[in-house]
């Protein structure tokens, strides 16, 4: 590969470097594998002046990505997202520092754009045609457009009630879209018994190596537009955990190459009363999930994870920074949802309210202090998940 500095990839659970031949599942203990780079190479091919100079969007840190030649990259002009102050909502909930880092204006409109847009990069490197995944929503129909602009047949398996903007977006991008009793699981189970003889790679989360890659560009950006300093605490709406998982991977890759300025933030994993396993494994102390949640009831899509996959990952990370997790209700979503939207213009899709709740109970309970700087994650368009207003 032309510019790459990929080392090696390596097993999340033991440690072992990875042998094979692409393209690259996960571990042969049954764990997510991790991309391990040269970074003294990477320092030595790009500094923070030469970023500065590049286009916006996730490939300016292409040093960071595993990146094939440039012909092969799959790109629907991802943009650098904003930092959103929210200053009103901030001081109605007794904070002052707060801002949300919007995904909303990622093609497809979520950040599932951006482990898309590695993953289909690579896959195409690879050779493979045939793709599918098991989604809520926003990950299916942003395979399906990767995958489409990549001259790839798609396959995307969602719940019977995931929105149907999601899923009219999926077909009209010509992907095959089943709809599934039950939720995410379920979608995985069934993908697995419909596969065809001729195959398809799976494109489930953390089950391969790259769509973590392009969710830890979140993490670079988010560094450089604050100067190389973080924020004091992250709220990050928590189903899979892909984009927890990448952003604290690539502090601790910045970290190492002397990038950062300052502490590594306090991670805080997001997610509702009606499915919290990793909430009830963290404050058990828990390495692992130890079983899937039962009775799943949460009208937050993002986040009907039963078991992450990448549980030890997301909790390590947790523990690792200092940070913690919450689980807040539908209801509050709901509220601060239409409170959010009126007090600060701000349209925030359900993952990104909870967010917002959650940090209205870590200031209320002390988690966080007042002055600390804050920032939530918006994880799509707010239009994507219609809200009934009164």
């Amino acid at each position: 590969m032309n510019g790459c500095f990929v080392n090696h990839l390596e097993c999340a659970l033991t440690g072992e470097r990875h042998v094979g031949a692409p393209p690259y599942g996960y571990s042969t203990a049954g764990a997510p594998l991790l991309v391990r780079y040269d970074l003294d190479a990477v320092a030595g091919a790009v500094d923070k002046s030469m970023l500065a100079e590049r286009p916006t969007g996730l490939w300016r840190y292409r040093e960071f990505l595993p990146y094939p030649d440039r012909a092969d990259v799959v790109s629907l002009g991802e943009a650098t997202t904003p930092l959103v102050a929210l200053p009103a909502i901030a001081r109605r909930l007794g904070g002052m520092n707060l801002m949300a880092k919007d995904e909303g204006g990622l093609p497809t409109g979520s950040f599932k754009a951006r482990g898309m847009a590695i993953a289909i990069t690579m896959l195409k490197s690879f050779g493979v045609t045939d793709v599918a995944v098991p989604s809520a929503g926003n990950a299916g129909s942003a395979m399906a457009a990767y995958g489409a602009r990549a001259g790839m047949r798609c396959s995307v398996f969602v719940p019977e009630d995931a929105p149907e903007v999601t899923n009219r977006e999926a077909a009209l991008l010509g992907a095959k879209v089943y709809n599934v009793p039950g939720i995410i699981d379920a979608c995985g189970r069934a993908m697995m018994e419909t596969m065809p003889d001729d195959g398809w790679f799976d494109l489930s989360t953390l089950k391969e190596p790259y769509r973590i890659e392009g969710k830890k560009t979140m993490g670079l950006e988010l560094a450089e537009q604050g100067g190389w300093r973080l924020p004091d605490v992250i709220f990050y709406p928590t189903g899979g955990g892909t984009g927890l998982i990448g952003m604290w991977k690539a502090f601790a890759e910045l970290r190492e190459m002397g990038w950062l300025e300052g502490d590594l933030p306090r991670m805080v994993a997001v997610q509702t009363t009606g499915c919290a396993p990793i909430i009830k494994a963290f404050d058990a102390g828990l390495d692992e999930v130890p079983e899937p949640w039962e009775n799943v009831d949460t009208e937050v899509h993002g986040v009907r994870v039963r078991k992450a996959f990448g549980d030890r990952l997301i909790l390590s990370a947790l523990y690792e920074s200092g940070g913690f997790a919450i689980a807040v209700d539908d209801r509050e979503v709901h509220d601060m949802r239409i409170a959010c939207a009126r007090a600060d213009g701000f349209h925030l899709c359900p993952e990104g309210t909870a967010c917002l709740a959650a940090y209205a109970h870590a200031i209320n309970d002390g988690r966080i202090a007042k002055s600390d700087r804050a920032v939530i994650f918006n994880s799509a368009n707010g239009l994507k998940s219609p809200i009934p207003v009164n």
